[in-house]
């Protein structure tokens, strides 16, 4: 529910395209999880124990995935449905508002940022411990949900199941108090310091402001460049030990240019191509 001036309307989110994608693998993880776990398969578990968050293995076994994986499996239906509540409720908002790179940015910061906190704080043995295992996407939701509360801080929503609405910024202002106090007094069974984490950092992304994405599109310029400077380095390379090899095993020149490419000899006739052209192309 919204309020805009004197009118008030209630309606439901679409099912914006980022949001669509991340509630739908979040849903095709946790379909896995439910149906290796109800074949009885042990390789269940194993996952579970491989992508999930466990600061030990992390720091000590170099398991730097699980900073991110750990995000995309939860541990049972109530878990899973409300995280993706959450997301489409409030997620759709801000993706309308930013776009789709920076909220998917916002949700992975949110993610990875709940992450290195939890890590952080358990090997301070500070509201958690480095054997204590965290998974969940509730990083990323906390995230969009103090974006929201930032960018639509006037906007009332209603509190499901309660009949009363309030202003997202207060409703925002409550949870942090909320989650500060749940992981200050040990809850157990929450990841309260990743939900804290998650906050953290989608304040910080905020508080970048109307800047684009991290990752934009001349940073992917940059990337296939250096990319595809290595492959005609490659290139080159593959040429002059082909030249050596031609030369010492078979007493026979050949030529490459400085990309690589074939240079075919001046009696083109004796080839039998007629003079044309031939060798790799960049």
């Amino acid at each position: 529910m919204a309020r805009y001036g004197e009118s008030m309307t209630l309606s439901l989110p679409p099912f914006t395209k980022a949001v669509t994608w991340l509630i739908g693998i979040n849903t095709g993880v946790y379909l896995l999880q439910l149906a290796l776990g109800l074949a009885g398969i042990p390789a269940g578990r194993y996952l579970e124990d491989y992508v999930a968050l466990t600061p030990w293995w992390v720091v000590y076994h170099g398991w730097i995935w699980q900073l991110l994986t750990y995000g995309f499996v939860h541990l049972e239906f109530w878990h899973w449905f409300g995280n993706m509540f959450a997301l489409w409720m409030f997620g759709a908002s801000v993706e309308n508002a930013w776009g789709v790179r920076r909220f998917v940015e916002l949700y992975l910061i949110g993610i990875v940022g709940a992450a290195v906190t939890t890590v952080g704080l358990a090997f301070m043995h500070v509201l958690a411990r480095p054997t204590t295992t965290t998974l969940g996407a509730s990083g990323g939701v906390f995230a969009v949900l103090i974006a929201f509360g930032i960018l639509f801080a006037d906007n009332e929503i209603m509190l499901i199941p309660l009949p009363f609405t309030i202003k997202a910024k207060y409703f925002i202002g409550i949870l942090i108090v909320v989650e500060l106090a749940l992981a200050m007094s040990g809850s157990n069974g929450v990841a309260y310091v990743a939900h804290l984490g998650g906050l953290f950092f989608g304040w910080l992304y905020v508080r970048r402001g109307s800047k684009g994405a991290l990752v934009n599109v001349s940073m992917a310029e940059r990337y296939y460049g250096v990319r595809n400077s290595y492959y005609r380095w490659k290139r080159r390379r593959a040429a002059k030990k082909f030249e050596v090899y031609m030369r010492t095993k078979h007493d026979r020149d050949v030529h490459f240019d400085e990309h690589g490419n074939y240079i075919p000899p001046d009696d083109d006739s004796r080839k039998g191509n007629g003079g044309g052209k031939s060798g790799w192309v960049n």
